[in-house]
């Protein structure tokens, strides 16, 4: 993207000598990328451990600054959110169609999850076994998901940062200023004030994130080496291949025939989201990045500031769709589990209901337990895929925040309030622009 001229002019002096060119956002993360991998390899190579202990603080440090305002991002956001639906015409259909594309695109991803476990039979040739795993230190149920959606206090959700129940204090709240009409305005205006305050935070955060990057993709080199990754190259292949089809091939065939538009334009504006959901494995994080490019695609503020944030808590084709399917067929075939059709049937039940139990934060862990817990697979083969985790999480969150921009799209799209204008016009340009100031493209609702 070409430097603004304004800006341009009022930065350089006439007659002043060289000056350096701004680099892209995506290529600061693609450089991220190369020297995380370089250093990581040194640094396991040659056992640095100085380098080490580094990369590990650097990319933990960039992990803690977004988890910071995970718990008052998710609480605001998902209340102006609801809020924000008085505003657009056919509000309960807008979001009865939103959960109802969530639900299509999360059965279309499990069923390739399952497929591609069943073709290729990531558990079997790996040389693992059943004494490998070890018990996860927190493992989810449906009681423990069904009882643990309601807080025993208002503290203790946003101290043990757990996003479900955030959600729900938030619907309530949100729920509760609509019924209260006018009364609540001034509640209102605040949260959208303290919401604003916090998306700009965490625009800062994002600008490091391909210092983040270096740190995330060396210490995942350097503690776990090629030598593990080899031993799940069949299961990291199939997390790969399986969102690969979603990504590249279910979600341009539902933009070209479900919503009539063009594939390629909406990579092209959704890209920035979706090479940020790679490097912070956070589709939370990932958020307001996300709503933004959601927006540069046509779709209203009012409706994209509603199925954003809900999707960023609960859609998550990757972590809870594709992931859990194929861990399930890898831990039963490590174990020596035989599943039936009924079994499948369930890994597809828990990844369309249980969907929320991802929160939207970095890891499917809760989810994936949740899936074998359904299941009665061992939970002990959690910890069989814990040392890949890293790795697997980045394409899983991409995939995840990449649905998360393309429903709100199809729903618009469908429901003719789209600009199609801008959906035509939208660019690839980096979000750091956008973080610096630049006012994000306004789209009127419909009437």
């Amino acid at each position: 993207m070409s430097a603004n001229p304004a800006s341009t002019a009022a930065g350089s002096k006439p007659g002043s000598g060289f000056r350096l060119p701004k680099v892209p956002f995506w290529a600061q993360i693609v450089a991220g990328l190369v020297l995380g991998v370089v250093l990581g390899w040194l640094t396991r190579t040659y056992d640095i451990g100085w380098l080490h202990t580094t990369l590990d603080k650097v990319g933990h440090i960039f992990v803690q600054l977004l988890k910071l305002a995970v718990a008052p991002l998710v609480f605001f956001a998902i209340l102006v959110s609801i809020t924000n639906l008085r505003k657009v015409n056919n509000a309960a259909r807008l979001a009865t169609r939103t959960l109802l594309w969530f639900m299509i695109t999360s059965l279309i991803a499990v069923a390739i999850g399952l497929t591609i476990g069943l073709l290729t039979n990531p558990g079997s040739g790996t040389g693992l076994t059943p004494k490998d795993g070890k018990l996860p230190e927190h493992a989810g149920s449906w009681l423990d998901f069904l009882t643990g959606i309601i807080p025993d206090n208002v503290i203790t959700p946003f101290a043990e940062l757990n996003v479900l129940q955030i959600v729900f204090m938030a619907a309530v709240a949100g729920i509760a200023a609509l019924q209260l009409g006018e009364k609540a305005q001034p509640i209102l205006s605040l949260s959208e004030s303290v919401l604003e305050l916090l998306q700009k935070a965490l625009w800062w955060v994002i600008r490091l994130a391909p210092i983040g990057t270096v740190g995330l993709i060396g210490y995942a080199i350097a503690d776990y080496g090629w030598d593990l990754i080899g031993k799940y190259a069949t299961f990291t292949a199939d997390v790969y291949i399986g969102c690969a089809l979603v990504l590249f091939g279910v979600y341009p065939l539902l933009l070209a025939t479900v919503a009539k538009l063009s594939p390629l334009q909406f990579f092209k504006g959704a890209w920035p989201a979706i090479q940020l959901a790679f490097v912070s494995r956070s589709s939370v994080g990932t958020m307001p990045v996300t709503q933004k490019v959601t927006e540069r695609l046509g779709v209203p503020k009012e409706y994209a500031s509603f199925s954003v944030p809900f999707g960023a808590t609960t859609k998550m084709d990757g972590c809870a769709a594709i992931y859990p399917a194929l861990a399930a067929i890898f831990i039963a075939q490590i174990f020596d589990v035989q599943l039936g059709v009924g079994d499948y049937l369930l890994i597809a039940f828990v990844s369309v209901i249980g969907s929320a139990a991802t929160a939207g934060l970095t890891g499917a862990t809760v989810m994936l337990t949740l899936t074998l817990s359904t299941l009665g697979l061992p939970l002990e083969g959690v910890g069989l895929l814990m040392a890949i985790d890293p790795i697997l999480d980045m394409m899983r969150t991409a995939t995840n925040v990449a649905g998360q921009a393309l429903v709100p799209v199809i729903v618009s799209a469908r429901e003719n309030i789209l600009d199609r204008a801008a959906y035509d016009s939208a660019s690839s340009s980096p979000v750091d622009d956008e973080a610096l100031g630049a006012e994000p493209q306004r789209v009127p609702v419909a009437a």
